[in-house]
């Protein structure tokens, strides 16, 4: 399939790009996006939770009743759970919520998300960008060229672009990555992707291998 490659002005170029039929156009597979968001998202949880239980409460350890012949419920201790201010019974401990996946897995994933992005006309094919100093005024004029400016947007470059990630940082609804920090679950937050021409040939390179 072919897509004209836009300039920043949002004007054709005149250019098009043919993209790779195996990675932009096959059938998706939702249970593989399904398990590399599950995996973003476990990935990125600190695990600090944590709550004391009885033996961790500071408190007596005395009887505080005797055993029978109250007409109540036996207890030993006022660490007990059924006490206010007592231990939690079964509450969260320190974890490791990461889990891994199959490399070729989250390489089905990703072809997935961008197969989606193609079915939903969300996306565009951009030249090289090229800002000479970080300005955010610029980046949101090429965003309403582009008729983005409304939109939740992923722009992907092919190398580090330290102006253009600058320039972007400031903005809630954009992000800037680069072709090996692409990610599925980034990918299906957005409301469209802008592809920089030259992030193509790798970004299909990255995912044939």
């Amino acid at each position: 399939m072919e897509l004209a490659i836009l300039k920043q002005t949002g004007e054709d170029t005149g250019r098009k790009v043919t993209l790779s039929e195996d990675i932009f156009s096959q059938e998706p597979n939702d249970h593989a996006i399904y398990l590399d968001v599950k995996q973003y998202l476990a990935n990125k949880r600190q695990g600090t939770h944590k709550s004391k239980e009885r033996a961790e409460i500071t408190g007596s350890t005395k009887k505080i009743k005797k055993q029978k012949g109250t007409g109540g419920a036996r207890a030993g201790s006022i660490k007990s759970p059924i006490f206010r201010g007592g231990g939690r019974v079964f509450g969260p401990r320190p974890r490791d919520y990461s889990f891994k996946l199959n490399k070729k897995l989250k390489q089905v994933a990703r072809k997935s998300a961008l197969s989606y992005k193609v079915k939903e006309n969300g996306l565009v094919i951009c030249e090289d960008l090229v800002f000479d100093a970080p300005r955010t005024k610029e980046y949101i004029k090429l965003l309403t060229n582009l008729s983005l400016s409304d939109k939740k947007t992923l722009v992907v470059v092919a190398d580090i672009n330290k102006n253009l990630y600058l320039s972007a940082r400031n903005l809630q609804k954009t992000k800037v990555r680069m072709v090996n920090e692409l990610n599925t679950y980034e990918l299906l937050d957005a409301d469209s992707l802008v592809l920089c021409e030259g992030a193509v040939s790798k970004l299909e390179t990255l995912l044939s291998k």
